[in-house]
Parts: structure tokens; C-alpha cells; sequence
């Protein structure tokens, strides 16, 4: 494990009541006696980096235990978007890469209705950093350990505790919620007998929906998976034009519906090994090459990138079916991904987007199970998986959430403040640094003015970290995909965080606005690199927000017209807010 350097460090667990627990470190020796409920807490003066070092704990040992600096990256599915998913965009550098001074500990799922007895235990196991120990760790702490280690020769300890689709709520303590709409909800999550018998009831409505469908989906005993099987008389579809293959009577098909595709492989590249790319989804998929299945995806956002094993393509025609099912919303492929054979010598064999499609089963959209969510409800995440690491001794604090509360925007920036010091107290620690990452470009650009509630949210995560001490902003916006709410570039993003961590540096932001001389002036921050068009400029005169021209210089947004606001990337996806400070951070997005 990794140790917190520069800070004295809490060690604790639990013994008989009374019992004396002793703890050596470092040719020291640290000793407790256990309170009546069994718990005891030693506290090692602050240390310098470096190790390995031995501690033991009366008769147990831990050995291997470095010095350093220790960071929680947590929030929802942004930081749990791991070394699997992103290992394309970085493959040469993963491969590559081992160091036994950089220590990941992920944190396993675990929702609790209360706080656990006896403070609990965070489960999970410390592990070096290698392509195989990362493989299904947080990209995001995965990238900011590298970038820290090689910034300071220091050793890193990542702990990830993240889930997706969490609200912030989740990760609150209830006590800061008891005067919201959440705390009742939470109340009825407290019925462990209710939880457990709706549970069971929507999986047991869940099971009967699938075997329904599965009973009378054609394609289950007619052979549309097989190569030989005739598809002539299919509709053949575009991928992208949904609207024809993945609706009936107007209406999105619930249930399944089925796509076949021929590909011909030339003499060189038969039997040989592949991986079919077939981009994102929605919703749940069955793919299937020469009535092979190579692989399955069970929700929406996974890439899909299955391996076609040796032997199985053959010179000539070769048939991809791909069985996809909706439970919710409408079938589609995602913009922007790769769609093609790729062959391990390099060599591509590009797909169509031209498909033969047929309709498998139609369903109705309920009864779906799963309406019973313990992982999202109010303070669950924060009994399960955040009490239990406290008061273990942090460098800092990496938050990447907000996609799940954009539904209610504006109250975020006051669940984010009191978040942050609810964990400010447990950790002991009024100082403790949080960098706030922004939420990342979305869904399809506006060229009109947006009345974007990610814009809102990003707003909100601005304000917290403008007025919050000891709190920092990493700007995400230009870092985004159009078509995917999980995207790659997790390097660039945690080597910003770094910068913010380590050095205070931070994306320019407004300061103040400002008329003169018939123009209107947002002052910034700092310094900004040189721009005549400023793209994604907004001023808000005469009652309503409109797109405006604008210049850059010094610290100033220069716009040659008087306005009562401004909005800079105001948008989900604000694709041309592409200013940059001159320290190459790009302008947060902001109202002012």
C-alpha cells in the first residue's frame, strides 16, 4: 500500500474491547488500547517519501508499504471508464508500462442504508500498476498517478470509489440531506424486507420479459445467424437512418431486431484472428459471425470490440448477423466509431452501412424489473463506500460526476458544497484539495443559443470551485465525443487534473464584466493566447441570448457591442469553444 507522506498517518482497526494493539513503523513503536466497541486508532507521525517498509500489527506483518502521496478519484462512470475501455487510444504506452511505485486500490461496490457498524471496511486489494493489474482500473487514476510519479519521483497510491450512473446524493451524508426531497425516499431504502421482496419481484418480472421474447423472436428457430441462411427478401437499411430499421408503425421496436451483413475476406486473411469493431450499441447486442457467437453486450455504452477466433473467417463470403435488443428507447449505432474488421497484421477489412434487417420480436416496454435501484438512492454510497476509508490519510480528492443530476441542475452546487465538506470532515482534514472535473461534450452541437442544463450543471461546478477553498476546476468541454456520454481521452483530462493538484494551474475563468467604450469586456483571470473569433460567444440584450463575435487578448474577451450577459460555451457539446489560456488550458465554460 501507499502511505500519506507529510501528514501524520491514522492506523485503526478493531480488537477485543480493551485489548492492547501495537503498531511498529519504521523502528517505532505506536501502541492503543481497544475502546468497549472493540475499536482502537494509532497515529504515526508524518513521514517522508520512500520505502519499501514493514509494518507490523501485534503479530501480523504488511509488508511492502510505500510513502507518498495517496488520491481518491470518485464519482460515476467517468471514472469508472477503465484501462480496458480506453486501451486503443493508448495502446503502445499501456503495454509498456510497469511501475511497482505507483499502488491502485479499487473499491468494490458497495451501497449501504446505513452507516456500517463499527466504522466497516472498505474491500478491495492494493496492486502495482501494470497493463494486467490496471486492465479494469480507473483510466482517469490510472493516467493522474503516471503524470504525478513522473512530475515528483514520488511514490503514488490511486484509490478508486466510483459508480456509474451515482448521483451526487449518493455520496452525501443523509444528515446534510434531512430538509431535501431525498431523505424520505432514503427512508422507504431503509426496509430491507421491502427492498429484498420488490427485488426479487422485478428480477422474476425481468426473466419472464427476456424468455417472452426470446419465445417468439423467429430468428431463435429459423437460422439468422447462419450464413446459409436466405436473407433476399430483407429490408436493407443504413445504420444510421433508424428510423426505418428500428421502428413499427411509427413506433420504436421494444423487444429485438435483427441485422445481417456479408463480408468478403480475401485468401491472406482467412482463419486468421480478428476483432470485429462494431462501434456502441444500443441496447443489448448478440453478435454472431458465420453463426458463431463472438460476443454479447448487455447495455448500451461498452464498445464493442469482439474477437473473431482463428479459423473461422473464410475466403470469400462471410455473414455478421447481430441481434439487437431494446428494453427502453429506440436501436441505433453510434456516430463516430470504428466499423470494420481489423486483422492483427494491421490490415482492415472496412464494414458496411448498409444492412439486410429484419424485426425479431415485438414487446411491450414493461413490465422490466430493475425499478428498484439501491445503488442510486440518497447517502448509500457514502455509508458503503466513503465512511469506510475515512480517516486514512489523502493528498487530495479527484470528483468526476454530474452526468445523473443535469435532470435538476441547479441544486448541484449546493449538494457539491456540502459533499465536500462532509468528507472534509471525516478524512479530518478542513484543508483537504478537491479538483472538480467538468462534465465533458455531449450529444449533437446547437449553432443556435442552448438553454443547455449541462451547461447549467458545468456552471454550477464552476461556481463551487470558485468559491470553495482549497478547490480546483479542470475544464473537460473540448475533450468530449458527440455520440458517446463516456469518452476516451481520459489522459488528457487526469494530466489536467494533475496540473491543477500539483500546481494550482487552472483553466482561465471570469473575474468580472464590464462596458466600455460601446463594447463589452469580460475580464479573466489570466492571460489568454491571441483569438480573433471567439466561437461559442453569447450576449444576452434586448431580452433574449444570441451568437456574437468576439476577440481575445490579454485578459480581456473583447465583444464590439454593449450586452446586460455573456455565455461562453453555453452548450452540451460547445464544439468551436475552442479558446485557450496561455498556459494551453482551455477557457472554462461560464455565464456572467
Amino acid at each position: 500500500m501507499v502511505l500519506q507522506r507529510g501528514q501524520d498517518i491514522p492506523v485503526w482497526g478493531w480488537a477485543g474491547a480493551g485489548e492492547t494493539v501495537t503498531v511498529g513503523f519504521r523502528g517505532k513503536k505506536y501502541s492503543a488500547t481497544a475502546g468497549s466497541d472493540g475499536r482502537w486508532q494509532v497515529t504515526i507521525p508524518r513521514q517522508k517519501a520512500g520505502g519499501p517498509y514493514t509494518m507490523t500489527i501485534n503479530d501480523k506483518t504488511l509488508s511492502d508499504v510505500m510513502v507518498g502521496d495517496v488520491w481518491l478519484c470518485s464519482g460515476q462512470s467517468n471514472v469508472d471508464i477503465n484501462i480496458e475501455r480506453v486501451y486503443p487510444q493508448y495502446a503502445a504506452d499501456i503495454d509498456a508500462y510497469t511501475n511497482d511505485k505507483i499502488r491502485l486500490f479499487q473499491v468494490k461496490t458497495n451501497p449501504s442504508p446505513a452507516l456500517p457498524r463499527e466504522g466497516g471496511q472498505a474491500l478491495g486489494q492494493w496492486k502495482t500498476a501494470s497493463k494486467q493489474n490496471a486492465w479494469k482500473f480507473s483510466a482517469l487514476g490510472y493516467f493522474l498517478a503516471q503524470k504525478i510519479y513522473n512530475e515528483t519521483g514520488v511514490p503514488q497510491g490511486v484509490i478508486q470509489s466510483s459508480l456509474g450512473g451515482s448521483p451526487i446524493q449518493a455520496w452525501l451524508s443523509i444528515d446534510s440531506l434531512k430538509n431535501t426531497d431525498y431523505y424520505s425516499t432514503y427512508l422507504l431504502y431503509t426496509d430491507s424486507a421491502y427492498i429484498s421482496d420488490q427485488t426479487k419481484a422485478n428480477n422474476r418480472a425481468n426473466d419472464v420479459w427476456f424468455n417472452t421474447m426470446n419465445a417468439t423472436d423467429p430468428g431463435q428457430t429459423e437460422g439468422y445467424t447462419l450464413p446459409g441462411y436466405n436473407d433476399a427478401a430483407w429490408k436493407v437499411c443504413n445504420q444510421y437512418d433508424n428510423a426505418t430499421w428500428a421502428k413499427h408503425n411509427g413506433r420504436p421496436i421494444i423487444g429485438s431486431v435483427w441485422l445481417r451483413q456479408h463480408v468478403n475476406i480475401d485468401k491472406a486473411h482467412a482463419g486468421k484472428t480478428a476483432k470485429l469493431l462494431l462501434g456502441t450499441l444500443h441496447d443489448m447486442d448478440y453478435t454472431f459471425v458465420n453463426g458463431k457467437q463472438v460476443g454479447v453486450t448487455y447495455y448500451q455504452y461498452p464498445p464493442r470490440r469482439y474477437t473473431i477466433p482463428a479459423g473461422l473467417l473464410h475466403e470469400g463470403d462471410n455473414v455478421i448477423a447481430v441481434r439487437i435488443i431494446v428494453k427502453s428507447g429506440t436501436a441505433n449505432f453510434f456516430k463516430d466509431k470504428p466499423h470494420e474488421i481489423a486483422f492483427e497484421d494491421g490490415s482492415t477489412v472496412p464494414l458496411s452501412l448498409d444492412w439486410k434487417t429484419k424485426t425479431g420480436s415485438l414487446m411491450p416496454e414493461g413490465p422490466l424489473g430493475g425499478k428498484i435501484n439501491t445503488n442510486n438512492q440518497a447517502s448509500v454510497l457514502y455509508n458503503g463506500m466513503i465512511y469506510p476509508l475515512a480517516p486514512f490519510a489523502l493528498k487530495g480528492v479527484v470528483w468526476y460526476q454530474g452526468e445523473s443530476n443535469t435532470g435538476k441542475p441547479l441544486e448541484y452546487g449546493g449538494m457539491l458544497k456540502k459533499m465536500i465538506g462532509n468528507w472534509r470532515t471525516i478524512f479530518g482534514n478542513p484543508t483537504l484539495p478537491f479538483n472538480i472535473v467538468q462534465l465533458a461534450g455531449y450529444m449533437d452541437y446547437s449553432a443556435k443559443p442552448q438553454n443547455s442544463t449541462w451547461s447549467q450543471l458545468r456552471e454550477q461546478q464552476r461556481i463551487v470551485a470558485a468559491e470553495v477553498p482549497y478547490t480546483t476546476i479542470t475544464a473537460a468541454h473540448d475533450l468530449g465525443e458527440a455520440s458517446d456520454i463516456h469518452p476516451l481521452r481520459k489522459r488528457e483530462v487526469a494530466e489536467r487534473c494533475a496540473a491543477a493538484l500539483l500546481n494550482g494551474t487552472e483553466s482561465p475563468q471570469p473575474v468580472s464584466t464590464e462596458h466600455r467604450d460601446g463594447s463589452t469586456i469580460v475580464v479573466m483571470d489570466q492571460p489568454l493566447q491571441d483569438c480573433d473569433s471567439v466561437g461559442d460567444l453569447e450576449i444576452f440584450a434586448n431580452g433574449s441570448w444570441r451568437n456574437v463575435a468576439g476577440k481575445a487578448h490579454d485578459r480581456e474577451i473583447i465583444i464590439p457591442e454593449v450586452g446586460e450577459k455573456v455565455r461562453y460555451a453555453w452548450k452540451s457539446n460547445p464544439i468551436n469553444a475552442r479558446l485557450m489560456g496561455r498556459n494551453n488550458l482551455p477557457v472554462v465554460p461560464f455565464e456572467r
